[in-house]
């Protein structure tokens, strides 16, 4: 028995201009929602598990 695939909803008009608008703002100020401190913390523990053998 087949699946009904559904189509994909297509934004247009204001929506799709506030879409475009907050994805660009997005990708020129690349963030990963961390703050310094927490950035520095994951910094050091990727630095420890790079430098981890068995």
């Amino acid at each position: 028995m087949a699946i009904e695939i559904k189509s994909i909803p297509v934004v247009t008009g204001k929506d799709a201009e506030r879409f475009v608008k907050v994805a660009e703002q997005n990708y020129k100020n690349k963030s990963n929602g961390l703050t310094k401190e927490e950035s520095e913390k994951l910094k050091k523990f990727l630095e420890k598990s790079r430098n981890f053998t068995f």
